[in-house]
């Protein structure tokens, strides 16, 4: 489909909007557990590190999920794909809300995390093909507006659900918002031409693979994908903990620490709302090199805050910081491989969420040496020095805008 500015069409709107409806149940789906770890660690009589699976799981199987929806997007439409994973996020969701045991739930999260794997990417790619490259950025921003109150709603659900819902509630109104999404999509669907399956030339797991290798043979792809892993590893190693840390530094109940860390979304928000203004006025590497020291200095000030009045504005910036970061890396994968941007992104969404899997099981571990504190501090230093190694790198000072 040509690139179309996105003020010009109503129906992309539309579109967005239901995409976004999808990623919000996605956000709250991936982060619901982080406040729940202490509770889950008392029901089933298992350590941290064990219960932390429930995250790992739904990240991992997200990760992998790249390999099979990428492709599937290019070749039976972005929107048709992610309409029927939405179906499949519902039955996820509920087989969460009715596991009975630590293995059963660590399964269905899973089964979950697999079936949303396309949301985001292929909304992303879905994006890509219909705006065109100097109108996108602050498109992606207003679509990742549910993704990013996602994140927050799955903080605040997962310590209300350890102190007064029960862990079961959240998953069945997760499974309704993906319902919703589902219907919405297809709705939105019926607004575009309907295009035939590509055909292949090869058997299928050679075509996947011949899309992936030939997105990786482009120099700048390599970078974006590390740089993502990189970020995915040492934000979200650390955000993981973060409820768990303040419950336990400041001695705040697990909704308390749920909500402060709401702040991180509600940040994100500040940077969609306000994207257009920053993109002109700090170009792609200057929102780059400010959300990474944002990042460090937020990130640090939740290790050490001395009370919830401390942490919150500093999630609210960390969020802030990280959404500068991560959606000029979002607005580069658009840009890895045109011609394949199905693969390309999903091979984007594979490395962050394979940076977020292995962020968390190493931060799952090394909590028992340096405590959660340690974690986030470690994980602080490390996330400035890759927004600063990408600035250097892949945005010279010359061309800070559009490629």
């Amino acid at each position: 489909m040509p690139a179309v500015q996105q003020h010009t069409d109503r129906a992309v709107l539309r579109a967005v909007l239901a995409l976004s409806l999808a990623a919000f149940g996605s956000g709250t789906s991936q982060r619901v557990m982080d406040a729940m770890l202490p509770g889950l660690s008392a029901e089933f009589g298992q350590p941290l590190a064990a219960v932390a699976a429930v995250v790992t799981a739904f990240t991992l199987a997200y990760a992998m999920g790249q390999l099979l929806f990428g492709p599937a997007g290019d070749r039976h439409g972005k929107l048709r794909v992610v309409a029927w994973s939405c179906v499949g996020c519902c039955a996820g969701a509920l087989a969460c809300a009715f596991a009975g045991s630590l293995p059963g739930l660590v399964a269905a999260r899973a089964a979950a995390g697999l079936m949303a794997a396309p949301l985001v990417p292929l909304a992303m790619a879905w994006i890509g093909d219909v705006v065109a490259y100097e109108h996108r950025q602050p498109v992606l921003a207003r679509f990742l507006i549910g993704q990013i109150l996602g994140v927050s709603a799955g903080q605040l659900l997962g310590g209300l659900a350890v102190d007064h819902l029960g862990r079961r509630l959240p998953f069945i109104g997760i499974a309704a918002v993906f319902a919703l999404s589902a219907f919405a999509l297809m709705q939105a669907r019926k607004q575009f031409p309907v295009v035939p399956p590509a055909r292949l030339d090869a058997h299928p797991v050679r075509h996947l693979l011949t899309e992936f290798v030939a997105v990786l043979r482009v120099s700048r792809a390599r970078l974006v994908l590390l740089t993502v892993f990189l970020e995915g590893a040492s934000v979200f190693g650390a955000l993981a903990f973060f409820a768990t840390h303040l419950h336990q530094r400041l001695g705040l109940s697990l909704t308390a620490s749920g909500a402060s860390v709401m702040g991180f979304g509600f940040g994100g928000l500040v940077f969609a709302l306000a994207a257009p203004q920053l993109v002109r006025q700090l170009g792609e590497r200057g929102l780059v090199l400010c959300g990474g020291a944002l990042l460090m200095l937020a990130m640090l000030g939740v290790a050490f805050a001395p009370g919830a009045w401390f942490a919150v504005p500093a999630c609210l910036a960390m969020g802030v910081g990280f959404y500068m970061f991560h959606n000029t890396l979002q607005t580069h994968a658009t840009q890895m491989a045109p011609s394949r941007r199905g693969a390309a992104v999903a091979l984007f969404a594979l490395a962050y969420f394979g940076g977020q899997t292995a962020g968390v099981a190493a931060g799952a571990v090394a909590s028992g040496w340096l405590g959660t504190g340690g974690v986030i501090w470690l994980s602080a230093c490390v996330v400035v020095l890759v927004a600063g190694g990408f600035a250097g790198v892949a945005l010279p000072r010359r061309n800070n805008h559009a490629q």
